[in-house]
């Protein structure tokens, strides 16, 4: 009897390309992969319409939605328009209770729209602006998966992650997240699988766990 197969699409975090999923690897018995990348947003669309086109690019019908980060809460929003299999979200909030005071701080105050986003598509080498080893190693790894640099994408995206204003969140959302993401600190996370040692990017640094668990997840193996 064949098994049935997954269609797992992946939305990476904010201004990333959807390369922070190359070291993604599933059983290709079970599932198909794809990478949906960020579209550059109208400059008034609202988070649902943007969704919405974000839908047009899942072509089959119980799909596996994964997002990261920023992405998290796109599939989110996409999840309301879509029947889904399984909604899951890594390195991202569920509500606006999960996101951190500082960008509580940033939305009453709209420091977030002083930000100087033009100025990232003038970055050309981010390593020339680290110090030591380890700073230049990860400004290379961002400088390589950070490709969106479209001040449009960047402002608007920007303001949908600070004032993201979901309360409740469907019961049947899986959330993995790393115990030492200082963006979204665990402190402040509720209902999650904890991953020892994670970071902000363990979907590109601890890709060898998600290759491991993911399809444990899917199938609902995981304890």
């Amino acid at each position: 009897m064949l098994q049935e197969v997954s269609h797992v699409y992946f939305i990476p975090g904010m201004a990333a390309d959807v390369s922070i999923f190359e070291h993604i690897k599933l059983p290709e018995d079970q599932y198909r992969m794809y990478t949906i990348p960020w579209k550059i947003p109208h400059r008034t669309e609202s988070i649902t319409e943007y969704a919405k086109r974000m839908c047009e690019e899942i072509k089959h019908d119980n799909a596996v939605l994964v997002g990261v980060s920023f992405g998290g809460i796109m599939v989110q929003e996409m999840s309301k328009h879509l029947n889904v299999k399984k909604l899951i979200i890594v390195s991202s909030v569920k509500n606006k209770y999960e996101l951190p005071k500082r960008i509580k701080i940033a939305r009453k105050t709209g420091f977030y729209k002083l930000l100087p986003t033009s100025l990232v598509s003038k970055i050309d080498n981010w390593e020339k602006l680290a110090f030591g080893e380890f700073a230049k190693k990860r400004a290379a790894m961002y400088q390589k998966y950070l490709a969106v640099n479209d001040k449009t994408y960047l402002d608007w995206a920007i303001e949908k992650m600070v004032c993201w204003d979901q309360e409740e969140y469907p019961e049947e959302i899986i959330h993995i997240h790393g115990e030492k993401d200082i963006v979204f600190p665990i402190s402040n996370i509720k209902n999650c699988i904890t991953v020892h040692k994670g970071t902000h990017v363990m979907i590109v640094n601890r890709a060898r766990w998600f290759n491991k668990h993911l399809p444990e997840i899917i199938n609902d193996n995981l304890q």
